[in-house]
């Protein structure tokens, strides 16, 4: 029987919740964010808008948030440099301009509302050193982006909970990179070889700190990973102590040991239901959505009144690539799909 992790623990969300992932089409956050508090009410995240550019994207964003470890954009991605640019500048820019727009749009929300951000594996995996290794190949850089990054969640959630007294934060920690860095599988900028892989126990670690700093902001209530990549590894989440993860419940076909050792630990899921590849989904059958988690959940014996309370519905990745009109239409379906998961667990 799955239960709670703590005895003292808060249910980051509702039952029957259904969310965001990220990211969401569009260039005007005003838009954007009465998209997410009107069709998600019960479970709002903070978007990003990665068609304003890429200091808006995942990996812009988390530039924006890294303390004092300075990036830029360089034809290849971004860098790290030894100062400041143009391109932090504004990446920053996007950042206060959303969480500005967050206080008019949220001004009085009460409940969970989920603030993603690039992990640190990610992170590592996708930024080049200065003089264009990745910085995963680099242990100390590693550490040092890990470090950064710790240090500018915790300024950020504090950021968040001040313009937001009333929300509950669930943080989100992207990391689609991580079973690349795990497998040894993340390429060299060249493309003719890998970066080495990085032990579990070092991840595990990693993970570790980064959570440990978001948690000592009093208004967050968990802390995460989101990965939509196959290979989701589940076990080191559970080891660094993950209050939830997020999956694309397509790439979980063959992982129910590690999704039941996950949930029977006190885990949650953020499902992603809706697929987000290959084109617009088909969204005519809110049951045949949700059919993959219900069957997985009767298969591991966990009790179905429970489904809808530890499982919350997502689409299996970000909407930038969609059109404003099947954002709204899969964001909706989603919220359909959470229903039926407490209406109708079984």
């Amino acid at each position: 029987m799955w239960v709670s992790g703590s005895a003292a623990a808060v249910a980051p969300w509702s039952a029957g919740a259904a969310t965001g992932v990220g990211s969401l089409p569009g260039t005007d956050p005003v838009e954007a964010q009465k998209l997410v508090f009107g069709e998600l009410a019960d479970f709002p995240f903070l978007p990003e808008l990665p068609a304003r550019g890429p200091g808006a994207a995942m990996i812009g964003r988390g530039a924006a948030i890294l303390l004092d470890l300075p990036v830029d954009l360089q034809p290849s991605g971004w860098r790290l440099v030894p100062r400041p640019g143009l391109d932090l500048r504004r990446a920053r820019d996007f950042l206060v301009h959303d969480l500005d727009t967050l206080v008019e749009i949220g001004a009085g929300y009460e409940g969970p509302l989920k603030v993603a951000v690039a992990g640190a594996w990610t992170l590592a995996a996708q930024v080049e050193l200065p003089r264009g290794h990745k910085a995963l190949s680099d242990p100390g850089a590693t550490r040092d982006i890990g470090e950064a990054l710790a240090a500018g969640l915790a300024q950020h959630l504090a950021d968040l909970a001040r313009r937001v007294p009333g929300a509950r934060l669930v943080v989100q920690l992207d990391e689609p990179s991580l079973p690349a860095v795990l497998a040894g599988h993340v390429r060299t900028p060249s493309g003719f070889s890998v970066v080495r892989a990085v032990e579990e126990g070092v991840v595990v670690a990693r993970l570790r700190e980064i959570a440990a700093a978001a948690r000592a902001v009093p208004s967050v209530t968990a802390v995460g990973v989101h990965c939509c990549a196959p290979d989701v590894p589940l076990a080191a989440l559970r080891a660094a102590g993950m209050d939830f993860a997020g999956v694309d419940a397509e790439l979980l076909r063959d992982a129910d040991d590690a999704i039941g050792e996950f949930v029977d630990t006190g885990g949650r899921l953020i499902a992603g239901l809706v697929p987000t590849a290959g084109g617009t989904p088909d969204l005519s059958d809110v049951r045949r959505t949700v059919e993959p988690v219900r069957t997985l959940w009767n298969r591991l014996g966990f009790p179905p009144e429970q489904l809808g309370e530890v499982v919350a519905v997502s689409p299996a990745c970000g909407l930038a690539g969609f059109g404003a009109q099947d954002a709204v239409a899969i964001l909706r379906h989603c919220r359909r799909a959470a229903q039926v998961l407490v209406d109708s667990p079984r």
